[in-house]
C-alpha cells in the first residue's frame, strides 16, 4: 500500500503516475497534507510530525506501506526521519517541469511524472 501524504490527491495524478503507483503498491490511500503555519517553531513542527506519524502507524498496523511525502520541507524532514526510524520507507515523485511564458508575462508550468524516488537518508 502507498500512503499519499501530499497536496495532490491520487485522483488528480496523471495516468502514468497512477499506473506506476498501482503497479508498485497495489493500493493508494490519501492523507491530506497538513497546513503548516509559517510561524510554527521547531517544537510545533515536531508535535505535528508526531500527530501524522500516529495517523500513518494506525494504517500500517495491518499493512506493508510506503509513504509518498511531498510538501513543506521542515515538516517532511521531521516526519521522514521518524518514519525511517520506524522502518517505514518514504518516497518522493519526480517530474519534468515544462515552463511557457505567455505574452502577458505569466508563466504556465506543466509537470510530467517521471518516477518515484526513495528518500535515502543515512545517519
Amino acid at each position: 500500500m502507498l500512503i499519499n501524504l501530499s497536496n495532490h490527491p491520487f485522483d488528480e495524478w496523471d495516468n502514468s503516475q497512477k499506473k506506476q503507483a498501482i503497479a508498485l503498491y497495489s493500493e493508494v490511500v490519501d492523507i491530506p497534507f497538513p497546513e503548516v503555519p509559517p510561524e510554527a517553531d521547531s517544537h510545533e513542527i515536531e508535535k505535528l510530525a508526531d500527530e501524522y506519524l500516529n495517523k500513518i502507524k494506525a494504517i500500517t498496523e495491518k499493512n506493508d506501506v510506503v509513504v509518498h511525502i511531498m510538501g513543506e520541507m521542515t515538516f517532511c524532514y521531521t516526519l521522514i526521519h521518524k518514519l525511517q526510524r520506524d522502518q517505514i520507507k518514504c518516497i518522493a515523485s519526480t517530474t519534468k517541469r515544462n515552463v511557457r511564458r505567455l505574452a502577458t508575462g505569466e508563466k504556465v508550468m506543466n509537470f510530467n511524472f517521471v518516477q518515484f524516488r526513495e528518500y535515502n537518508m543515512t545517519t
